[in-house]
């Protein structure tokens, strides 16, 4: 792993026993790294617009929300991380940080290369395991 993510990865464990500090941009390594890279067996739930995924970090979890890449604007997914990081209640899932990520990659389309960009926009929150809210409004 990479030095910005081992750092990256130190905050984020210390951001885990400190709610004083503050949500933070994480970088896209990191999280593919305590996701095993977005592996199956690490996803957790999935809606319309994400999959959620298990991030571990040495003996503690948390989770990652992964945008589908048409989920929203920039000048919306801006907004959104706004939003999260006023969000500071006991009983409302903390928000650790985010990943804003956008990467030139060689495609194929139509038979001919060409050079496109890839975003990946992801969320990272607390990991709480008690299973899926809507099992509890539902009383099921």
């Amino acid at each position: 792993m990479e030095q910005k993510a081992s750092n990256a990865q130190s905050d984020l464990e210390q951001m885990l026993v400190d709610e004083t500090i503050e949500p933070k941009a994480l970088p896209l390594s990191l999280l593919k790294d305590i996701t095993n890279d977005f592996s199956d067996d690490r996803e957790i739930g999935r809606g319309g617009f994400a999959v959620v995924y298990k991030g571990v970090l040495g003996d503690r979890s948390v989770a990652v929300k992964k945008l589908s890449k048409a989920y929203m604007h920039e000048t919306e997914f801006d907004r959104e991380i706004e939003c999260l990081m006023r969000a500071k209640h006991k009983n409302v899932v903390r928000f650790l940080g985010y990943c804003d990520d956008r990467q030139r990659s060689a495609e194929t389309y139509d038979g001919k290369l060409i050079m496109a960009d890839i975003q990946q926009r992801l969320l990272c929150f607390e990991y709480i395991p008690n299973g899926s809210l809507d099992l509890y409004l539902n009383g099921t």
